[in-house]
C-alpha cells in the first residue's frame, strides 16, 4: 500500500458506537471490567494503553514499516527510553554530529545509569568499526543530521551493528518515513520527535519509538513508557493522528522549495557554505540518493560570512522566516544554533539552519534576499 493511502487509513476507522469518520479522544483514564475482572475492551489505565494512543502507535507502525510503535510525551522522552532499556556496562555509539538533546541525555544520564557512550562521525565506516567494542550494544544513527545534515550509510552501519552483535536505532525526524525508511534497510529501532514534521503545526510535542520486530528489547522501551509514566495524553496523539492524512503532501512540498532555496544560498556572495544533501556538492549526496526518495528534506543549513552578530542580526530582518527554536512545521523558521546550545557548542558562530515551510519558495528566498543584502 503507498504511503498517501497509509497515512490517510492507518489508525483510523469510523467509530463502531457513532459511525464518526473523525477518530474520538478518548479522554479516560481508567476503563470498565468486567463481572470477572477481566476488561472486556482491551484498555485498563490509561498509562498502560488509551484507544486515541493504540491508534496513534498502528497508525506510525504502519507509515514505518514496522510491527510495533510506542508513543511518548516528547522525542527527548523516546531517546530516553531507548537509553533506558539498555542495561549497566553497555557502551552506545552516538553520532558525533546529534540532535543537542540526544548529546545531553547520552552525557548528563545514561553515563550515571552505567552506560559507556562514545561519540563517532557515522559517515565514517571506519571511524565506525574502529570504535565498535566487544560490550557495544547500540549505534544511535542520526541522518540527515542536525543541524548540518551529514549523511550515514543506514544499510552499512546496520550491517556493521548485527555483526557485532549490536542493534542500530535511526533518528528519522529530519527525513519523516516518507522520504527515508530505515527498517527497510536494516535498521532494527527508529525514532522521532513527532512535534516536528508528523506533528506538523507547533502544536504538540510527541515522540515515538517503531521497532522492526516486537522483542524483548522493546519490550523495555514499552516499560519505560508504562512504568516510568511517559505516556502522552489523549489529545496530543489525536493531534498527531489529525495531522497524518497530509504529511506526504507536507513534506514533499517542503523538501522541494527547500532544494530551490539551497540552490539559491549556495550561489549567493555573502554565503560561506550550504548544507543540503540534495546538492550534488553534498560529500553525501551519492548515498542519500540511494536511501532517501521523492526529496532531500525540508532542512536547510548555511553560514553566512560574518560573525555570531551578524547571523542573529541577519535572522531578525526576516518577514516570512519566524526567529524560533523547532523545526518540520507549515511555517518557515530560522534558527541560530550555537547561541540555542549554549557554550558548548561547536558550531561555527555563522550557522544559520531554516526549517522551510508551506510558503511559496519563491517569496521565501526573496526575503532571504533582502536579508543577505543588508549584512
Amino acid at each position: 500500500m503507498h504511503l498517501e493511502t497509509l497515512a490517510v487509513h492507518a489508525g483510523r476507522t469510523p467509530d463502531p458506537t457513532t459511525g464518526s469518520v473523525t477518530p474520538p479522544i478518548h479522554p479516560s483514564t481508567t476503563f470498565l471490567r468486567a463481572a470477572d475482572g477481566s476488561y472486556p475492551h482491551g484498555f485498563s489505565y490509561a498509562r498502560e494503553n488509551n484507544p486515541t494512543r493504540h491508534a496513534l502507535e498502528q497508525a506510525l507502525a504502519a507509515l514505518e514499516g514496522g510491527s510495533v510503535a510506542a508513543a511518548f510525551p516528547s522525542g527527548n522522552a523516546a531517546t530516553s527510553a531507548v537509553f533506558q532499556a539498555l542495561n549497566p556496562g553497555d557502551h552506545v555509539l552516538v553520532a558525533a554530529e546529534v540532535y543537542h538533546g540526544t548529546r545531553l541525555i547520552a552525557q548528563r544520564f545514561a553515563e550515571q545509569w552505567g552506560i559507556r557512550v562514545s561519540f563517532v562521525p557515522m559517515d565514517n565506516l571506519e571511524a565506525v568499526q574502529a570504535a565498535i567494542r566487544p560490550d557495544t550494544r547500540l549505534l544511535w544513527v542520526e541522518t540527515p543530521s542536525n543541524p548540518r545534515l551529514t549523511i550515514a550509510d543506514i544499510a552499512e552501519l546496520a550491517t556493521l551493528a548485527h555483526a557485532h552483535g549490536a542493534l542500530c536505532i535511526c533518528d528519522n525526524t529530519f527525513a519523516t518515513p516518507i522520504l527515508q525508511s530505515p527498517l527497510a534497510l536494516g535498521a532494527d529501532l527508529v525514532m522521532h520527535s513527532t512535534t516536528k514534521y508528523i506533528g506538523g503545526h507547533s502544536d504538540l510535542l510527541g515522540g515515538c519509538v517503531i521497532a522492526r520486530e516486537h522483542d524483548a528489547f522493546f519490550e523495555r522501551v514499552r516499560a519505560y513508557q508504562v512504568l516510568g509514566g511517559a505516556a502522552p495524553s489523549a489529545f496530543d496523539c489525536w493531534l498527531l493522528l489529525r495531522s497524518l492524512p497530509t504529511l506526504p503532501l507536507r513534506v514533499r512540498t517542503q523538501s522541494a522549495s527547500a532544494l530551490q532555496i539551497a540552490q539559491f544560498l549556495a550561489q549567493h556572495p555573502r554565503v560561506r557554505r550550504v548544507y543540503y544533501p540534495g546538492l550534488p556538492e553534498h560529500p553525501g549526496h551519492t548515498i542519500a540518493e540511494k536511501q532517501m526518495r521523492g526529496g532531500f528534506g525540508g532542512m536547510v543549513s548555511f553560514e553566512i560570512d560574518g560573525t555570531e552578530a551578524d547571523a542573529l542580526a541577519l535572522a531578525g530582518r526576516l518577514r516570512l522566516f519566524t526567529h524560533a527554536t523547532s523545526l518540520g512545521s507549515v511555517e518557515s523558521l530560522i534558527d541560530h544554533r550555537a547561541s540555542v546550545e549554549g557554550p558548548s557548542s561547536t558550531l561555527p558562530p555563522g550557522l544559520l539552519r531554516l526549517s522551510i515551510g508551506l510558503e511559496h519558495p519563491d517569496d521565501l528566498i526573496a526575503d532571504l534576499a533582502q536579508a543577505l543584502e543588508a549584512l
